[in-house]
């Protein structure tokens, strides 16, 4: 699983046929802290997230177990919105 703040979407007209009906997403991954990490990622929306949401995504396998994802040619999804992130100070 990753952290990753949604930097945008992406429009295919032609694809997968698997794929239709299904919203891609450009994510910018980020530390537990905040701060952006580099490269993006496009995944799958199984969850509605929204412009600059605080997202959860998983990839491979992972990816197609989730809901709405079985048989389809993904490698990440988007599984998770997160209201709050709390680390331990050690």
């Amino acid at each position: 699983m990753i952290l990753a703040r949604v930097a945008g979407t992406v429009v295919a007209t032609r694809k997968d046929p698997r794929l239709e009906g299904k919203k891609l997403l450009v994510l910018k991954p980020v530390s537990p802290e905040g701060k952006p990490e580099a490269g993006y990622v496009v995944a799958v929306d199984t969850v509605g997230a929204g412009s600059r949401e605080l997202v959860i995504a998983v990839s491979g396998s992972s990816a197609r177990m989730a809901e709405g994802c079985q048989d389809r040619p993904v490698d990440t999804v988007v599984v998770g919105i997160v209201d709050e992130v709390s680390l331990d100070q050690a």
